[in-house]
């Protein structure tokens, strides 16, 4: 199928070599979402079971229907905060209550994101540029290695955020599990070795046979190291959640708000992935596998789900291929259920968080934050920002306020377009720029700017004065002041408005306005406005040489 709904467009191009990557990249991603499986459902007063059936059918709808054959899918922390606060809105009390509703607002995020990339609404994400996605990368990289200090240390760290859990950490710091924090550690530095030395099996799968067997020798939870621990032994059914006491309401705006946050998270790691990974992101075609992925969790009483960073990292770095690795990982999360309870139930907790640190330390990449620097001191500043946010204020609100830093210097940047003065070169067609060739000279009697940049209600002022300062600099007898409009790109009423009271005022100096090379939307918007009939035809000209001819026949 293509179009809209592309089936199985996340195995293409598939290689019979890059079976076993896929294979064992999936392995990989399987140890490591049951972390998160379990966790995650305590935000929103969900059993751990629904984390696994949420962790395990998306992947499923998403292998079928979503556009990357590298962008892994499942529980957001983001995500779930916000869940956890609709589902309160909603009146859901009881643990059954809340079960249907979060598997409700599953299917209407999954139909509100199929709506939005039929309306392509994932135009949102082209605001989203280089430096924003390298800093974006380096503070879920680094979120993810704070996350993980209460799995290597055995506390419970309650603060959230980046810098309050290492504070406690520091305060509580005789409270640390020296067994879990030696073996999260000797983990964590295999990890590095085996990915230094590239070993042929990926290291998380190392660690996890390590660590399990090392646990059934030593008995690791005797000795005060967290376990995974028992999880539920069997698969849900496909139903349909719902709860006719919920209010249409505040389901909607949840169901909104909760759209809202996944869309913005999932298409934001999405291109943070797509860039560090080198390979294209449509965000209107990740809209249609999110949405994939949220319908099937729904219909197996799954919550709200988007792209994992996590699991996406742990893709990555094992070197998945296509989306064989997410339905390697679904066989593997159902088998661990079924089958492997036992086995899984043994697995130390600082195995898992050696992973997800490994993981996230790849996603650093100090290199580009050098090369910013280098280039341009002003991005640099945007990516920090960018890492500020995604580490201080949420996935989405430091997202939103890295975008609202590089909209505004956009803005002012568009508030002080470029001029430039042009003149002739002897013997040479054309016109150049005065202040970037030499031989150029200016035609006497005849001036010409060159405005570099669209003229808008918020920077007429500026040009305005420009256009006055500069023919006022012209020297006596100077009887054209021609505008080169071939870089202004949209024109509106105010600036309409400003172009008349230039002309204006050019009259009493003894200068006619003219203008060139005009693109069809300004000259629509002039002409609407009658500016064009006031400068006259005879000033309007296609292109400069044609003015050229025109002002030689004047002087004649």
């Amino acid at each position: 199928m293509r179009g809209d709904f592309p089936l199985l467009k996340g195995f293409a191009g598939f290689r019979p070599a890059w079976l076993r990557s896929d294979i064992t990249a999936g392995l990989a991603i399987a140890t490591v979402a049951i972390p998160s499986a379990i966790a995650y459902p305590a935000l929103a007063g969900l059993p751990p079971e629904v984390g696994i059936y949420a962790s395990l059918f998306p992947l499923i709808g998403y292998a079928l229907f979503g556009p990357s054959r590298r962008l892994i899918v499942g529980p957001d922390a983001g995500t779930m905060t916000v869940l956890a606060a609709v589902l309160t809105s909603m009146s859901a009390t009881s643990t059954a209550d809340r079960v249907v509703a979060a598997a409700l607002l599953a299917l209407i995020v999954g139909v509100l994101c199929l709506l939005a990339g039929r309306l392509r609404l994932g135009v949102v994400a082209t605001f989203l540029s280089r430096p924003i996605l390298i800093g974006f990368m380096s503070g879920i990289a680094l979120s993810i290695l704070v996350g993980q200090i209460g799995r290597f240390t055995g506390l419970r760290i309650e603060a959230d955020g980046f810098v309050p859990p290492i504070l406690e950490l520091l305060r509580r710091a005789d409270e640390i599990h020296a067994p879990s924090l030696a073996l999260g550690g000797v983990l964590f530095a295999l990890l590095l070795l085996l990915g230094r030395w590239k070993f042929v099996v990926p290291g998380p799968l190392v660690v996890i046979i390590v660590a399990t067997a090392a646990s059934a020798l030593l008995d690791f939870q005797g000795m005060g190291i967290q376990v995974v621990g028992a999880v539920p032994a069997d698969l849900p059914g496909l139903s349909l959640p719902f709860e006719p006491h919920f209010s249409l309401r505040e389901t909607l705006l949840g169901a909104a708000a909760v759209w809202l946050v996944s869309f913005g998270s999932g298409i934001v790691a999405a291109r943070s992935f797509g860039a560090r990974g080198g390979f294209e992101v449509d965000a209107n075609a990740e809209l249609t596998g999110l949405g994939a992925a949220n319908i099937a969790s729904g219909l197996f009483s799954g919550f709200p789900v988007t792209v994992s960073d996590s699991r996406t990292a742990v893709n990555l770095s094992v070197g998945g291929r296509s989306q064989l690795a997410g339905l390697v990982a679904a066989l593997t999360l159902a088998a661990m259920l079924l089958y492997l309870n036992d086995a899984l139930r043994i697995l130390p907790v600082p195995a898992l968080a050696a992973i997800l640190a490994a993981a996230a330390l790849s996603l650093v990449d100090p290199r580009a934050f050098r090369e910013l620097w280098r280039i341009s001191k002003m991005e640099f500043g945007f990516a920090v920002i960018s890492l500020w946010g995604a580490l201080t204020l949420g996935v989405l609100n430091g997202v939103m306020v890295a975008v609202a830093a590089t909209l505004a210097y956009v803005l002012l940047k568009e508030m002080r377009p470029r001029d430039a003065l042009l003149g002739r070169i002897p013997g040479r067609p054309g016109f150049y720029k005065l202040h970037r060739t030499p031989a150029a000279r200016p035609v006497a009697g005849l001036a010409v700017c060159m405005i570099q940049g669209s003229l808008l209600f918020f920077n007429v002022d500026y040009v305005r004065e420009r256009l006055k300062s500069l023919a006022q600099e012209q020297p006596k007898g100077t009887r054209w002041f021609v505008l080169d409009a071939s870089a202004i790109a949209q024109v509106d009423s105010t600036a309409a408005a400003m172009l008349d009271e230039v002309r204006a005022d050019l009259a009493e100096h003894g200068m006619a306005l003219g203008i060139a090379e005009l693109h069809n939307e300004p000259m629509t918007i002039l002409k609407q406005a009658g500016v064009l009939d006031r400068i006259g035809t005879a000033m309007v000209f296609d292109d400069l040489e044609d003015m050229a001819l025109a002002f030689g026949r004047s002087a004649a």
